[in-house]
């Protein structure tokens, strides 16, 4: 039996896709899994299942499609990998609230860099199937745009950090 963390897109955000935490525990388990816990109100969720990270995937976004009537994006990872994501910081000496990753479902492309618009002080860097953004003066001050990111979910190091301790921990 796995361990996985699922991050969802655009829950709980700006007033936007709303969905109480407990109802979120009811949808995975109504998938399947197993020792469901959430951290925060903003779609993150670690559980044990015995599925595949592309069924778990699969699982969860038709519960969710069937609950909210509309297609919300998830993000699965194993614990190992976001250990990995933790570790590969490429801004450990920064404050980690102002160092965001963004889940992908892929790799970004080489240029994903290049195609950022609105770069002032924010510095860009390419993970595996992640970004990592350190923004310099906060992001609420930022006007940084980052194509590839759109297709993607944020968190930030702080949150990150606690996701590993729980699905590391159990």
């Amino acid at each position: 039996m796995a361990r996985l963390v699922a991050l969802l897109r655009a829950v709980n955000v700006g007033g936007t896709g709303k969905l109480p935490m407990r109802d979120l525990v009811d949808l995975c388990r109504k998938a399947g899994f197993r020792d469901v816990r959430t951290y925060i109100a903003s779609g993150n969720v670690v559980f044990s299942t015995d599925l595949t990270e592309p069924s778990a995937k699969a699982a969860l976004e038709q519960q969710l499609q069937d609950y909210a009537g509309k297609h919300i994006p998830v993000f699965i990872r194993t614990g190992p990998d976001l250990k990995r994501i933790l570790d590969s910081n490429p801004f450990p000496d920064r404050p980690a609230n102002q160092t965001m990753v963004v889940f992908l479902n892929d790799k970004p492309t080489e240029d994903a860099q290049d195609q950022a618009t609105g770069l002032k002080s924010e510095e860009i860097r390419l993970g595996n199937r992640e970004l990592y953004i350190h923004y310099d003066e906060g992001m609420g001050r930022s006007k940084l745009k980052v194509p590839a990111a759109q297709s993607g979910t944020a968190r930030n190091i702080n949150t990150v950090a606690k996701l590993v301790n729980m699905v590391l921990q159990g």
